[in-house]
């Protein structure tokens, strides 16, 4: 998942505990070997290199696919999992050039969900296209882990947290509640302000939310960590896949809580994908959320 990892359970049974969080491991790295870019011969790699031929998929990755075509449709185009591509020009580690005004027009005619063709067995992509799950692939880990949790354990309250992106299965059996703490990006503009959209009883505009958690999914994006810097101009990592370029004037941060931690990722994400209109649109969402410019 590239980032930690932690499953908290409430039980004293220790013996237990470690079944648990065997599965729940086998659970992810299945996940991550079938999903995960990076990984040679998994499917992904075998859709994203088929040259416009059908590859043959399963029902999990139809319903992936079912809910990334949702995404793509609510987004108006913004959220589009072929935008992965982008990755071959922009480098946001902090050794990356910006990338040429050329190199931007060659990479985005590679993009656009609308030309991807899938059925509930197969999906052809054109050639040059490539399918990235990492837009929700994190987030559907942590809700299939939660799920894991739940067969495995109906009575016991679990919390999955993987790099942040938080699912809870039940109230705490004798403190209903567990606490998650929302770190506020570190801001190296002094004259910038950290001010949340949205605050509960526990908020400390400087530093972070904490919020009360019983059951359901919270999941942040953000670009604290990743960003480019040229000409004295700071551009994130949430890059347009209409245009090619960086999002602009998009808040550095957004926790949104929903059911589920896919669904909280989903508005977080297409919220920043808003730019500056991003606020509006969790608004518009009716879901308690966490913005910080």
């Amino acid at each position: 998942m590239a980032s930690p990892c932690e499953l908290l359970i409430e039980t004293q049974d220790q013996l237990f505990a470690n079944h648990l969080l065997q599965q729940v491991v086998a659970q992810t790295k299945r996940i991550e070997q079938k999903y995960s870019r990076y990984i040679a011969g998994n499917l992904v790699d075998r859709i994203n290199h088929s040259n416009n031929s059908w590859v043959k998929i399963d029902q999990e990755t139809h319903r992936l696919l079912a809910f990334a075509q949702t995404c793509f449709e609510l987004s108006d185009g913004m959220f589009d999992l072929t935008s992965g591509v982008l990755r071959k020009i922009w480098d946001f580690t902090g050794k990356g050039q910006f990338p040429r005004p050329e190199q931007v027009a060659n990479i985005i005619k590679h993009i656009g969900w609308q030309h991807i063709e899938f059925t509930e067995q197969h999906i052809r992509l054109p050639s040059g296209f490539e399918l990235d799950f990492g837009g929700i692939g994190k987030e559907y880990a942590v809700d299939a882990a939660a799920k894991l949790c739940t067969e495995l354990a109906p009575t016991v309250s679990t919390l999955v947290n993987f790099g942040g992106d938080i699912q809870v299965t039940q109230p705490r059996r004798h403190h209903a509640y567990w606490q998650v703490g929302i770190e506020s990006p570190q801001l190296k503009n002094a004259s910038q302000q950290v001010v949340p959209c949205q605050q509960t009883e526990n908020t400390d505009q400087d530093t972070h939310a904490m919020v009360k958690i019983a059951s359901g999914g919270l999941a942040t994006s953000g670009d604290a960590r990743r960003f480019i810097i040229h000409n004295n101009i700071r551009y994130s990592h949430i890059l347009n896949p209409k245009t090619g370029y960086p999002v602009t004037g998009a808040p550095r941060s957004v926790t949104v809580a929903t059911d589920f931690c896919i669904q909280s990722g989903m508005i977080a994400t297409m919220a920043l994908l808003q730019g500056s209109e991003a606020e509006h649109f969790l608004q518009a969402q009716q879901q308690k959320h966490w913005c910080y410019w």
